[in-house]
């Protein structure tokens, strides 16, 4: 994926202001592709979230917030999960939500939906044969779904632009 239609996606114009932008995914893999997209968010006001506090160091200049790491197989830390992201998006106030994947991106579109931020979902490379379930259900509340296999693109989205690897 080309870091210009991120760009594109987002809206910024010479002599606009800064959108406030809320980039989070899990950590690993969907960590690593988020990070490939930042140049994109360039100028922007970027709040970078994942699930582990020891990429605080690796994540670009902006602010940064760890939450809580869990999986369908953990009901309890998928409650916690999404009221940290609740509180965060409230008091964010993003104009925009990007993710790369997984439970916090998903929490964090559709929390954001709530406050009218706009969002774009990247699911993630690994995803060779289908899309994650995360991307299978948050597709239709993406402003922008994407994915990074030519073969996995429909009309209706996820549509294909490239891979960020």
């Amino acid at each position: 994926m080309a870091t210009s239609d991120l760009a594109d996606a987002l809206g910024r114009r010479p002599g606009q202001p800064q959108k406030r932008v809320l980039a989070i995914s899990s950590s690993g893999g969907h960590f690593t592709q988020l990070m490939r997209l930042s140049v994109a968010l360039s100028g922007h006001d970027v709040t970078w979230v994942t699930t582990n506090e020891g990429y605080r160091d690796k994540a670009p200049p902006g602010s940064f917030h760890a939450v809580r790491d869990a999986s369908l197989w953990d009901k309890k830390g998928l409650v916690v999960m999404l009221a940290q992201i609740t509180k965060l998006v409230l008091t964010l106030r993003p104009d925009v939500v990007l993710s790369t994947g997984a439970a916090p991106g998903y929490f964090a579109i559709r929390v954001g939906n709530a406050v009218g931020a706009r969002s774009v979902w990247v699911d993630s490379i690994a995803n060779a044969e289908q899309m994650s379930l995360s991307g299978q259900r948050v597709g239709r509340y993406a402003d922008l779904w994407l994915t990074q296999w030519e073969h996995l693109a429909q009309p209706d989205g996820p549509h294909y632009c490239g891979s960020v690897l």
